[in-house]
């Protein structure tokens, strides 16, 4: 929850704006604003202060106890000019508070985190549980001095410093990416620790958690493995309710997963037993839910070992190879505020962007220090979808971008076509170049709508044709994309006159030229006025249906028919 915290109209009134933009906010309005503060600190994962600096400063100051515990806190100006990360910028989320404020209340968002300011990914910011020397290691990165990297595999993290190298000089500060405990470390050395491992865990009924956990604790322990990188306890679905299954799951901050039994019975492993076939229905609990799903068999089926009686816990633990993560991102049509945020974020989670060289051109100033660039030419689609899946096969985060939205004539569709299922895909929409263009002609798709591609590289006519006069014959307004270029001239009119056999010639056809950049342009006409010369390749033509018309120079299609009346 979020706390807000005001002491005059214009702050309160501030904060209700926000409470209605962000939800999970609550305005805490006690007899005095150091009371509210008091209560906020110790409810909410989050402050929002409409106070000068100095006064939350003074406020918060004696509430201060741990930068990892305390709240994030953002200060606000009554103003609404700046949304200023005070603490807790990485630990209490503040920066990314900050931003979010800001863009509700159309402010600036302050950040004074040297990584921030910096444009490189704190270390602490990644996802993974961090030890050892923060702060030195972090000012080494920020001078740019060198760095070793010491990884023991290929992770989707965002782009690293380019100082950030496995090749940098033995006395050099260290990162360590491992869940092994035992990696060389430097004369300064952070070590992150990636949810790598699956811990397999079987249990009688009534397994006392001391039991559990101690197992768990020892087997990782012994195989030199950090606790730290145990992504979950994973068991059968019989003893998901086992407390002491989910007390161990809790000591150590994850989840218990449970799986059917024929699930894990379908599992070859190495060290079954007739006992779990009999009481569960598998002959495997521990090694079959560790190793469900595939993974590198760490440490074999152990059992706990208390002193005068039977064993009553078992324990495996399996490595998963790290998923690479593929973004497929749309720019929209140009114009950068038409970006949306969500794909802000996702070019700034990348280590690799893959694109056509002209759309990295617009973000390349988006990107983090260090990001990889794989940019081609025009007519390379195929090979830019399987370029961005092999990297994402490898274990790096990319971000495959197109215009638009990846999903409409883009990259899309090419990239599901070569990933398997062993790589997270995350997609995210973008303003399409048919979206565009009605906003800029009117609201022509303000009833039933279809968009096709005149272009026949990958299509056959007869194909595209035998959809042009379905679309006429259902009374669809249509958007052209891929209309006219040099080399093929005669599919657009060939098309207008397919619709032209079932609309009137003053039908209204809009065209978009080069939407949301510098030489756009667009006009309403109609269908038996429509110059073709005029449109190319970075154009897109809307023709309207029966119940389309001009009004005040815009083309509208109603949600109803009763125009036609």
């Amino acid at each position: 929850m979020i706390g807000l915290i005001a002491a005059t109209s214009a702050g309160r009134s501030a904060a209700a704006e926000l409470a209605g933009a962000l939800g999970g906010c609550t305005l805490y309005q006690e007899q005095t604003v150091a009371a509210s503060v008091a209560r906020a600190w110790a409810e909410c994962e989050q402050l929002v202060c409409f106070l000068a600096t100095g006064a939350t400063v003074r406020l918060i100051a004696p509430l201060l106890a741990d930068k990892h515990g305390d709240p994030g806190v953002v200060c606000v100006d009554e103003a609404r000019h700046f949304a200023v990360s005070l603490v807790g910028g990485h630990d209490g989320g503040a920066n990314r508070l900050a931003e979010r404020v800001a863009e509700a209340l159309d402010a600036q968002p302050v950040l004074t985190t040297a990584t921030d300011a910096m444009g490189l990914p704190g270390l602490d910011t990644l996802g993974l549980h961090v030890e050892g020397e923060l702060a030195a290691v972090s000012r080494a990165l920020l001078d740019g001095a060198p760095v070793r990297l010491v990884s023991d595999a290929v992770h989707p993290l965002p782009a690293l410093p380019p100082n950030l190298t496995p090749d940098a000089p033995s006395e050099a500060p260290v990162v360590v990416i491992s869940d092994r405990i035992d990696e060389a470390a430097g004369p300064a050395t952070v070590t992150l620790r990636p949810r790598s491992l699956i811990v397999g865990v079987g249990a009688s009924r009534g397994a006392p958690t001391e039991e559990v956990l101690g197992l768990v604790e020892a087997a990782l322990a012994d195989a030199g493995l950090s606790r730290h990188s145990v992504s979950y306890l994973a068991t059968v679905d019989a003893k998901a309710d086992e407390p002491g299954l989910l007390a161990a799951a809790a000591a150590l901050g994850v989840d218990l997963v449970a799986h059917p039994a024929e699930a894990l019975a379908a599992v070859a492993v190495p060290n079954p037993s007739p006992a779990p076939q009999a009481a569960v229905g598998t002959p495997s609990v521990a090694e079959a839910a560790a190793l469900l799903g595939g993974g590198e068999l760490l440490v074999p089926k152990r059992k706990s070992a208390p002193e005068g009686r039977a064993a009553m816990a078992t324990v495996a633990v399996v490595r998963k190879s790290p998923r690479g993560r593929l973004a497929l991102v749309g720019l929209g049509p140009g114009a950068r505020d038409l970006l949306t945020p969500r794909a802000r974020e996702e070019l700034r989670r990348a280590s690799v962007i893959v694109g056509l060289d002209q759309y990295v051109d617009q973000i390349r100033d988006l990107l983090r220090p260090g990001t990889r660039i794989e940019a081609t030419g025009l007519g390379a689609e195929e090979e830019r979808a399987r370029s961005a899946v092999r990297l994402a096969e490898q274990g790096h985060a990319v971000a495959l971008i197109g215009s638009g939205d990846a999903g409409v004539y883009a990259m899309a569709s090419p990239a599901l076509a070569e990933a398997g299922p062993d790589i997270d895909v995350v997609g995210v929409p973008g303003v399409t170049a048919a979206l565009a263009a009605s906003s800029l002609l009117g609201a022509p798709l303000g009833h039933d709508h279809v968009s096709i591609s005149l272009s026949d590289l990958h299509t056959p006519w007869e194909v595209i044709e035998r959809r042009v006069r379905a679309a006429a014959e259902a009374d669809l307004v249509v958007t052209f994309y891929n209309p006219r270029s040099r080399g093929r001239d005669w599919q657009l009119p060939k098309a207008l006159s397919l619709l032209a056999e079932h609309r009137r010639p003053d039908t209204p056809v809009g065209v978009a030229h080069a939407i949301s950049r510098a030489d756009e342009w667009h006009t309403v006409t109609t269908l038996a006025e429509l110059d073709v010369s005029t449109v190319d390749m970075t154009t897109v033509v809307v023709v309207g249906n029966t119940a389309s018309r001009t009004v005040a120079d815009r083309m509208v299609t109603p949600r109803g028919y009763r125009w036609q009346s």
